[in-house]
């Protein structure tokens, strides 16, 4: 029962069906849901019909967005670790730490490499973060503000890629201030998130794309990979 309606909560949320006249929607799902989970129904509207294009990621700026916050979400419900202090999100901290959506690749940043604004501003370019670590990121490259981090209290570099991995970044693109990377690879990975939350194809295959780059020498983890994809096809 909890697997189906949070499948149904995530492809309300990331088909974004409930953008517009929401009554109709409801009331329609209300009944549907309720037999789907009881077994004696099809699967509901919201959840047949849901589907993410991969291009949305690249429009998706407003905090308004049901979507972009769901992005959000899933990132802290995943357990992504604050880039300092290594710590998951919860509710305590989330308020108490003052967590917020900001830039990976800060603004200020992407202004001085004349990115455009609607490359960088977008949900890939951004994660949760403390305001801490936000204002330590400051507005300096990625390659600065990261070798910044553990004069500021935080461990060592490899658990700060560790960190850097729970928010689905890769850690070589990132210090190497490789935004064109960075932006490919990270928008593959976040495209496998919501995948897993909504129950949609493709998801082993987009996570395989991802470790195998982040893994390319390693021919045992190529191997691993190859069973492991083969089990679960």
């Amino acid at each position: 029962m909890r697997q189906k309606l949070a499948q149904w909560y995530w492809c309300g949320v990331f088909g974004e069906p409930y953008g517009g006249a929401i009554e109709t929607r409801f009331a329609k799902d209300l009944a549907n849901v309720l037999a789907w989970i009881d077994g004696a129904g099809r699967e509901p509207t919201t959840v047949k019909d849901s589907a993410f294009r991969p291009e949305r990621l690249k429009t998706m700026t407003s905090r308004l967005s049901a979507a972009y916050k769901g992005v959000h979400a899933l990132l802290m419900h995943k357990q992504a670790r604050d880039f300092l202090s290594g710590h998951s999100y919860n509710q305590t901290s989330y308020f108490d730490e003052a967590v917020d959506i900001h830039h990976i690749f800060p603004r200020a940043w992407c202004q001085k490499n004349r990115i455009a604004r609607e490359r960088h501003d977008t949900i890939i370019n951004k994660t949760p973060l403390s305001s801490k670590t936000n204002r330590i990121v400051g507005g300096d490259a990625p390659s600065v503000y990261l070798a910044r981090l553990p004069k500021q209290g935080a461990a060592s570099d490899a658990a700060i890629d560790t960190h850097l991995e729970s928010h689905l970044i890769d850690p070589q693109l990132l210090r190497a201030d490789n935004f064109d990377g960075f932006v490919g690879r990270r928008q593959e990975a976040l495209l496998g998130l919501i995948e897993a939350a909504t129950g949609k194809a493709d998801l082993v295959c987009r996570a395989a794309r991802f470790l195998l780059a982040r893994h390319a020498d390693d021919l045992c983890f190529r191997r691993l990979l190859f069973f492991t994809s083969v089990s679960f096809g």
